[in-house]
């Protein structure tokens, strides 16, 4: 793949993965993207997953066509970045590595490896010339790790975005960027919006033409669309008009509920309704939902004096990744002490800019006609 004439893709596509980072569904495999900056010096950008040294290292060869790499700049330390690191240096002896302070103590702590003699140490508006084109570099820490920076080049008017600007899913995969960016964005960055901010202020400064991500496909048609989104998502707003409703259920009757719920809110002219059975849906799935839509409904039973563990778990997913400005509806179930919505309620005390609503609906072990008049208060509240 050719980024530009003097920008080449050397990534690796990865169908043996099955859950990323060890807990996302990851159905269409990874992407784990290097770049090649072909200028009068060479700079690699970023190794790949050790599984596919080979393949990357084979990927440089052609690239290059017999000239030899003098740099290879790390720009985020995570294993399935960094783990060819050594087999670079090993093939290439005399090219440098260039990372920030906090990425060669890393390199030490992961491989043994600070490269000392031969390396440079690169902080925010340092550059490295390649002779004909210069690489600039902008420090993104925690967007996710903190010693992660980000590199344009200005003559090809290329920011490599390290994970910034990801998603899940092989290059070779045909399917929306939306929906596995989102999924990618919330489950692994989404904590640090604060510092996404910071890093978009920083790139808005820059004249961009296209976007070269560590996993995903390379961006450069309609970039408003995408910085548009990160925007949004890294600023805890509201990207779809619309309810999730978030549910557990042991015997039905709470299900019940929800889908009622679901039934009032189309017939009242919700725009989407999206329900997550806690206990069946992908996890990450039900997160991404949470954070798009403006208004949740959590439905859960009381157990153990508690709240159902997929919800609980679910909530605390939410909480740590700085779920906020929201307006969230409760419902509640038990048999003879619900306290589920005490509990949810007092899960979500911490995030910032929450409105309950003022329709709580309780159920007592099965519907009756006075949980379908909460339902359909609780509805026309939400719409």
């Amino acid at each position: 793949m050719n980024i530009s004439n003097s920008i080449k893709y050397v990534g690796v596509n990865d169908h043996q993965i099955d859950l990323f980072e060890g807990q996302y569904i990851v159905p269409n495999g990874m992407s784990y993207n290097s770049y090649v900056v072909l200028g009068q010096k060479i700079a690699v950008m970023d190794s790949v997953d050790k599984e596919f040294g080979d393949e990357w290292l084979q990927n440089i060869e052609k690239v290059t066509d017999g000239r030899v790499p003098d740099y290879l700049v790390v720009q985020h330390m995570e294993p399935d970045h960094s783990s060819n690191i050594l087999r670079f240096s090993e093939k290439y002896p005399n090219a440098q590595i260039v990372a920030s302070a906090n990425a060669f103590t890393m390199m030490k702590n992961f491989y043994g490896n600070d490269f000392a003699n031969n390396r440079i140490v690169v902080g925010e508006g340092d550059s490295l010339n390649l002779g004909d084109r210069v690489l600039t570099f902008i420090t993104a820490p925690m967007v996710h790790w903190p010693e992660v920076i980000v590199t344009y080049d200005s003559a090809d008017k290329v920011l490599f975005s390290a994970d910034g600007f990801g998603k899940f899913g092989a290059l070779d995969a045909e399917e929306d960027w939306a929906c596995e960016a989102r999924r990618y964005y919330f489950g692994i960055v989404g904590k640090y919006g604060a510092q996404v901010q910071v890093l978009l202020k920083k790139a808005s400064a820059l004249d961009i033409k296209t976007i070269c991500p560590l996993h995903g496909p390379v961006l450069s048609d309609n970039l408003d669309y995408y910085l548009n989104l990160y925007n949004i998502w890294s600023s805890y707003g509201t990207e779809s008009e619309g309810v999730v409703i978030a549910y557990t259920s042991v015997y039905g009757n709470t299900k019940k509920a929800v889908e009622l719920l679901a039934e009032e809110l189309k017939a009242l002219g919700c725009p989407k309704v999206a329900v997550n059975d806690l206990a069946r849906c992908d996890m990450a799935e039900a997160v991404e939902d949470a954070f798009r839509y403006g208004k949740i409904v959590l439905a859960t039973t009381t157990y153990n004096g508690d709240v159902f563990p997929f919800m609980k778990q679910f909530i605390e997913h939410l909480t740590e990744h700085n779920f906020q400005n929201k307006t969230v509806g409760l419902i509640e179930n038990g048999s003879w002490a619900p306290t589920a919505a005490k509990v949810m309620t007092a899960m979500l005390e911490k995030s910032k800019n929450i409105t309950f609503t003022e329709t709580n609906v309780k159920i007592m072990s099965a519907m009756t006609d006075d949980t379908v008049a909460q339902i359909k208060t609780l509805a026309k509240e939400l719409i």
